[in-house]
């Protein structure tokens, strides 16, 4: 088993990962920083608990639309966005935090 250390929100962090996993866990890690850090400028500090709680929602809504291509049901074939799409799925994704911001 390997160790990789990665950055979350300017903080290091000792990950385990199988053997020639490395490169992909910390690809993975930058993907997830670049949500928590988001959410850290919308948001401003609330403890990295809840900015990994709300970083890691973000991803899980992005997973769950291209599971289901935003129409509710499975996606047989992955078509690339468009720009106004991408716009669109931030704008949303941004207002989903806001909400779960403020019941924080």
């Amino acid at each position: 088993m390997a160790t990789v250390t990665v950055e979350i929100n300017g903080r290091p962090y000792a990950v385990g990962c199988a053997d020639g996993q490395e490169e992909r866990v910390r690809i993975l890690a930058k993907q997830f920083d670049a949500n928590v850090r988001q959410v850290a400028a919308e948001v401003g500090h609330v403890g990295d608990l809840r900015l990994f709680l709300m970083g890691a929602l973000l991803l899980a809504d992005e997973l769950h639309e291209v599971k289901l291509g935003g129409s509710g049901a499975p996606v047989t074939q992955v078509t690339p966005p468009s720009d106004a799409g991408v716009a669109e799925a931030l704008n949303a994704v941004a207002a989903r935090i806001e909400k779960i911001a403020q019941k924080l």
